[in-house]
């Protein structure tokens, strides 16, 4: 079921060349294509050791592949970045890779993503709190890092089960946990960025959506592992933390479906980028926890981001991803934003089949 004939043309136009972006490009591919290894499917942990030949996540894995051939060896994260945060997105295929690899010698994926996780978790910087900072020349806390790393850490642990399962798990949620702390306002909404030299105190809406969905990606992971009974506790609390932020966020929906770059500042420009990121945690969530009183909204973001694709697969109407305050040029386009296009479309296929199936 889609609602997207052009999907193919979608996600050729996701991929990039820069850490988060290729990150965000296979997590999408993996909800979209390949649910049965999301972690949204009920039995992801573990996922299958051998692939067939239809069903086998070729594109992510085929760029887990490029990604470890190219890393260096003078350094321990995934790909060279002035980001702490930005390439462990793109360990979540890194270990699906080293999970199904067929030559059982090859140590070189999960050296990698060992090296990745060792990174985070003992040398990159830290708030005085323990916080880990999403850059690495100063600590500075960016709502973007909690759809980057936490996931990857809340998977490596699903992962490996045992003792590190419920360890590594908990360090990915007491991360997300000290990041709300400091960015949170009032409102539910999170700032975009805080500490170190310079600040945003906005509500970015695609830093909310980042925050948004990262949140769901550990929540789903973590109750989706044998040992999720250890982890009622945090998952109430990740459920509450996103739910603020969608019913917040929606409240600032324009009548057309979208939502402002900052959401609310009703002066600043229709971006389609975040209303699609916020658009898909709100169809997961309403299928996780059966509460559809926001679907209405999420239903107009829909019907709005379907009409703001072009015939070639762009998605119009977006901030610009690196400049965050500014629309992206008429003649260019937003990779992240192609991305929550597929995100968008696969939470709402699930949503669909949730009312006859549950996957969750």
């Amino acid at each position: 079921m889609t609602p997207f004939p052009w999907f193919s043309i979608t996600w050729s136009r996701c991929l990039l060349k820069v850490s988060w972006e290729l990150g965000t490009a296979t997590e999408a591919m993996l909800e979209y294509s390949y649910p049965e290894f999301s972690v949204f499917n009920s039995s992801a942990f573990p996922p299958e050791h051998t692939l067939n030949t239809t069903y086998n996540a070729s594109e992510v894995l085929d760029v887990a592949s490029q990604v470890v051939r190219a890393k260096s060896n003078t350094t321990m994260t995934l790909v060279e970045d002035s980001a702490v945060g930005d390439p462990a997105s793109l360990g979540v295929s890194v270990l699906l890779a080293n999970w199904t690899r067929t030559n059982q010698s090859d140590t070189s994926f999960s050296t990698a993503a060992g090296e990745e996780l060792d990174y985070l978790l003992n040398y990159a910087p830290r708030s005085d709190s323990g916080a880990i900072s999403h850059r690495s020349d100063q600590v500075q806390l960016w709502s973007d890092f909690i759809y980057m790393a936490p996931p990857f850490i809340a998977y490596y642990g699903a992962l490996a089960g045992g003792d590190s399962e419920v360890q590594l798990i908990q360090t990915a949620y007491e991360q997300i946990s000290l990041y709300r702390d400091v960015l949170r306002d009032d409102n539910g909404l999170w700032q975009h960025v805080a500490l170190g030299s310079w600040n945003d105190t906005t509500h970015w809406a695609t830093g909310n959506g980042w925050a948004a969905a990262g949140m769901l990606r550990v929540l789903m992971t973590m109750n989706h592992t044998a040992q999720a009974n250890q982890f009622t506790g945090q998952s109430a609390n990740l459920t509450s933390w996103i739910g603020e932020i969608l019913s917040t966020a929606w409240e600032y929906q324009a009548d057309n479906g979208t939502l402002r770059n900052v959401i609310d500042d009703q002066s600043t420009f229709p971006d389609s980028s975040s209303t699609a990121l916020l658009a898909a945690v709100t169809y997961r969530m309403a299928a996780y926890n059966n509460d559809t009183s926001l679907i209405p909204k999420a239903d107009k973001a829909f019907e709005l981001i379907k009409g703001s694709i072009d015939d070639e697969g762009w998605l119009q109407d977006t901030v610009d991803p690196y400049t965050f305050t500014t629309a992206t040029a008429v003649d260019g386009y937003s990779p992240e934003g192609q991305a929550f296009v597929i995100l968008l479309a696969a939470a709402w296929r699930d949503y669909i089949v949730f009312n006859s199936t549950s996957i969750y």
